[in-house]
């Protein structure tokens, strides 16, 4: 079995920034993220059953997913979101038992699942050693998802307001990584973080060689 960590925190933390460097001392990515745009994607497995479920409207001209149009019809309607959730979560755990199963032939050092929605699903707690959240406050948050994303500040909110609160998250974490002072002390937290998994994911190698 693979040591596997947990990475999880609101959007616009720095998730994927933490995995990128979790990425370069070795360790496997898997990112639910990823899969999940792969699935709604032109040719996506999830499109027929998207279109199915929420009709032409959130379908472009071109046959592609207007993630504009789902997103603002998910996050004003909590039926349209748990309808969404029906039909994609199911796709991506699949998916992720998928990648988690072919880390055990290949030569990684511990595997890294990003699951943005840890703490609020549950999810894949089976599957992972430990949970690590990154944290930064949420005014850093709103800023970062503005720049990147062209969002209002009120559409961000919004989408803060149906994840958990920080205080929530920070209740569930083994370890967090403070993403609010710069890459270079960010740098310095991921590799002490890295040094802290190696030893745990050897240690548990060494007790199933026993």
């Amino acid at each position: 079995m693979v040591w596997v960590l947990g990475l999880t925190g609101g959007i616009g933390s720095g998730k994927s920034a933490v995995a990128e460097r979790f990425a370069r001392h070795g360790a496997a990515i898997v990112d639910t993220d990823e899969i999940a745009h792969a699935l709604t994607a032109p040719g996506g497995a999830a499109l027929p059953a998207l279109q199915a479920g929420f009709g032409a409207a959130i379908m472009t001209k071109e046959g592609a997913l207007d993630r504009a149009a789902l997103r603002r019809m998910v996050f004003a309607d909590p039926a349209a979101r748990a309808r969404l959730e029906a039909i994609l979560h199911p796709m991506i755990h699949r998916e992720v038992a998928m990648q988690l199963s072919r880390l055990v032939s290949a030569d990684f050092c511990y595997g890294v699942l990003v699951v943005p929605l840890l703490v609020e699903t549950g999810a894949y707690r089976n599957q992972i050693q430990r949970t690590l959240v990154v944290d930064c406050p949420p005014e850093l948050q709103i800023a970062r998802v503005m720049a990147r994303s062209g969002l209002t500040q009120a559409e961000v909110e919004a989408i803060l307001a149906v994840q958990a609160s920080r205080q929530q998250r920070l209740a569930c974490a083994d370890d967090v990584v403070h993403n609010d002072d710069g890459l270079v002390v960010l740098d310095a937290a991921v590799a002490a973080l890295h040094d802290k998994y190696m030893a745990l994911a050897i240690h548990q190698k060494a007790e199933a060689d026993e």
